[in-house]
């Protein structure tokens, strides 16, 4: 890890509000490792013994079902930190999390983490700030699956994703990892035909540009007026 420079690291939520050294303390006690994609980090209830900075990639947290099917809960884009169970106050993690792309990560065991919170505060701010803001979006998906449509419900969810991952390309913005359409579906609480059926009809409409495992939106504020009009 000495060859990782901390200044590359100091724009990043956990380690933006501290100074070069105490980055170079947390680095030096990191563990690199690379995922290909589809691997698992970890699964649902295993015991929490490392916590995970994603340095490039993208992974994504999912619970499996008695009936063994995949229900994507959130994306973790590049730059943030996860597996942070004790910060939920849980031995055990609260979900299995998969690679959605190729992920390179730093891990360290999880018996350093009332260290890290004790000694670096600034660590410990931006931490928890993750932790609200992550419990925020959860609350957001529980509303919209409660008082929204459908067609709202996807459009939200779209605009969300362009939020977090989103990339200028030519023609629009492209919400930057393999994203298919069983994924929206499991993200907006609808069946598999329906996101096909909106994506298609927006295709048309040169809202959005749907292909392989990809979705760029091409006119965003057309999604926020479908996010928020009620239907007829």
């Amino acid at each position: 890890m000495a060859k990782l420079d901390e200044s590359l690291l100091a724009h990043l939520p956990p380690f933006s509000l501290l100074g070069r050294e105490q980055i170079r303390e947390i680095l030096d006690l990191a563990t690199s490792q690379r995922f290909e994609e589809g691997a698992t980090v970890y699964h649902e209830s295993e015991d929490a013994g490392r916590f995970y900075l994603l340095l490039d990639g993208t992974v994504r947290a999912l619970h499996i079902t008695p009936e063994g099917e995949h229900v994507t809960a959130l994306h973790v884009p590049a730059g943030q930190l996860f597996g942070i169970a004790r910060a939920l106050g849980r031995s055990t993690y609260p979900a299995t999390v998969e690679t959605v792309s190729e992920a390179i990560v730093l891990w360290w065991p999880m018996s350093l983490w009332p260290q890290f919170i004790a000694r670096y505060e600034g660590f410990a701010t931006e931490t928890y700030r993750t932790v609200g803001e992550r419990l925020g979006e959860m609350q957001t998906r529980i509303i919209e699956l409660s008082v929204l449509h459908v067609e709202q419900r996807v459009a939200s969810t779209l605009l969300r994703l362009v939020d977090q991952t989103g990339r200028k390309a030519e023609g629009g913005i492209l919400i930057d990892f393999p994203i298919t359409r069983q994924d929206l579906s499991d993200m907006t609480g609808t069946t598999l035909h329906t996101v096909s059926r909106l994506l298609s009809a927006w295709q048309k409409q040169g809202i959005v540009e749907s292909r392989r495992k990809q979705i760029m939106v091409c006119e965003p504020q057309s999604l926020t007026a479908l996010s928020t009009a009620r239907p007829a």
